[in-house]
């Protein structure tokens, strides 16, 4: 099995390069953002380690760009940056596993052990309604060719509406589903971020996909 190690700390990558040695892996080192990429487009590595904070060119953009290529080969971030934020921004990026500094080389074998067992997944399929698209791989919405601004809130909304295009979802669906289903949500604010919805995915383009169902709850055709 052949691995990358993206890791601007030379000691630390030496001490990786020759621990994953030992335990039977092929290792390729790259020292910083640019050169990782590279290496990661143009060699068929069965995982990469990857560090977040490089010069260069930092992991979030590393993974980001990869995943955008299409190229889904299975990645551990490794970051002294513990957050829980962070772990969630590193996942979100594209990243498979998260595992913080300083870290157990025993938790970091096991983890690559489940990479590796796993392999590299499928790309998530592109929602499509007419022509409204999206990437749940990039997180991207397009009409038209066009790319759409979305909020983290909207996004869900979207997705959620997408996923079951053509169907008539209620508002406590989509409470229970987009907002937090335990908290004391106001019903009224679903309507306030279909309005929003409208504005951008509807209105700019002369379309009315986002259909009210008067008594029902909302709709999303799949034409238009």
């Amino acid at each position: 099995m052949r691995l990358l190690v993206v890791e601007d700390e030379p000691r630390l990558a030496r001490a990786l390069q020759r621990g994953l040695c030992a335990e039977g892996y092929v290792v390729d080192l790259a020292g910083d953002g640019i050169a990782g990429l590279e290496a990661a487009r143009h060699e068929p590595y069965d995982a990469v380690v990857l560090d977040i904070m490089l010069p260069k060119l930092n992991g979030y953009r590393i993974i980001q760009t990869l995943r955008d290529e299409g190229n889904w080969v299975p990645v551990l971030m490794l970051s002294a940056k513990d957050g829980e934020y962070d772990q969630a921004d590193g996942l979100d990026a594209g990243a498979d596993d998260y595992l913080t500094k300083p870290f157990s080389f025993v938790v970091l074998l096991a983890k690559i052990r489940a990479l590796l067992r796993r392999g590299a997944p499928q790309r998530p399929p592109v929602l499509v309604a007419g022509s409204l698209s999206m990437d749940p791989a990039t997180r991207r919405v397009s009409r038209d060719g066009q790319e759409i601004s979305l909020t983290a809130r909207e996004y869900a909304l979207l997705e959620y509406l997408m996923r079951r295009c053509d169907q008539v979802v209620t508002k406590t669906e989509l409470l229970d589903h987009v907002w937090d289903a335990g908290a004391d949500t106001d019903p009224n604010v679903v309507e306030v971020y279909v309005g929003y919805l409208r504005r951008k995915i509807d209105q700019p383009y002369g379309q009315r996909s986002l259909q009210t169902i008067r008594g029902a709850g909302y709709r999303l055709a799949a034409a238009g």
